[in-house]
């Protein structure tokens, strides 16, 4: 496996303040933005890899077990060995189900390109930030053993994510009911914690629900936004009306102007998702109008369209 060096992806310094590496990450950050570089593969990656540095280093906790890792990993080198020979075991999350006190946390991957963080940080990390930290280890005959983690994947449906949903789920012969929030999108990890324990060590450990959001068929989400079509007779389009319109809330009433064009779109504030840290906050609906051709007209219909075209 190999390591990657964050404060080389941030250009910060190993010494630096965490405000330094704070300002680092926001000017990256801007500068791959996938709002500024659109359908660009290469800034989608250093994106990516901006975020996951981030994640480790601005957190005290994760930084601290991250360069406890790293002198390990130089003083290896530095003796000759190779870096395929490196001992990553002792650094790894471990997990086994058990029983334990339960809390509920819920946290977002950021999951903007549809894959997750890198081998090496869910190794080390087990897959989100504040895993595996110093404050979660205890001593063995091999030294410092990781926090104990399990991760399970459940699917739950766009209008699930809307208004959220429970899923239950047995853990060492016990049912838990899960709430899973509104705004929940696919890479968001429900953290039950203490649901688990490291088998002989005693250790308790997490259990971590991974949500997978399955496709709509009449909405695509992007973020927090909605995208949709809304079909439109030709004479509503041209002459202006009103038509319903089908949200995750109920339906609403969309006023057509005159003159609407094949393709145009309309945006319905508020009526996106709603905010996974902020469920009063919701995204937009953006409808896009699929005009409608009539396939068949009556002869009195085809005369009409002859005397239109004839005057304009």
């Amino acid at each position: 496996m190999e390591y990657k060096d964050y404060y080389k992806t941030l250009g910060v310094d190993r010494k630096s303040s965490q405000e330094d590496i704070k300002k680092a990450f926001r000017k990256l950050a801007l500068k791959y933005h996938p709002d500024r570089n659109p359908d660009n593969k290469q800034a989608e990656e250093k994106f990516k890899e901006v975020n996951e540095a981030n994640q480790v280093l601005s957190d005290p906790e994760n930084r601290r077990r991250y360069d406890q890792l790293g002198s390990s990993y130089e003083r290896y080198q530095q003796h000759g060995g190779a870096p395929g020979g490196f001992n990553w075991e002792e650094w790894f999350t471990q997990g086994a189900p058990s029983g334990g006190n339960v809390r509920v946390e819920v946290g977002d991957l950021g999951d903007i390109f549809g894959g997750g963080f890198s081998d090496f940080f869910t190794s080390i990390f087990g897959g989100m930030p504040n895993m595996g930290t110093p404050s979660t280890m205890r001593g063995s005959s091999r030294g410092r053993v990781a926090r104990p983690s399990y991760q399970y994947k459940t699917e739950i449906s766009l209008h699930e994510a809307y208004h959220g949903t429970t899923r239950r789920i047995d853990v060492d012969g016990r049912r838990l009911d899960v709430k899973i929030p509104p705004g929940a999108r696919s890479g968001t990890k429900v953290r039950i914690s203490g649901a688990l324990s490291a088998g002989s060590g005693g250790q308790e450990g997490d259990l971590y629900l991974v949500i997978q959001v399955t496709k709509d068929s009449r909405f695509k989400r992007k973020g927090n936004d909605l995208y949709a079509d809304a079909g439109i007779d030709l004479y509503t389009a041209v002459l202006g009306g009103e038509i319903p319109v089908e949200t995750l809330s109920g339906n609403v009433v969309l006023k057509v102007p005159k003159g609407t064009q094949p393709g145009q779109t309309f945006r319905l504030k508020g009526r996106g998702m709603p905010h996974l840290k902020n469920p009063k906050k919701y995204g937009d609906l953006n409808v896009r109008a699929d005009v409608k051709i009539p396939r068949s007209l009556t002869s009195e219909q085809q005369d009409l369209f002859q005397r239109l075209a004839n005057i304009n």
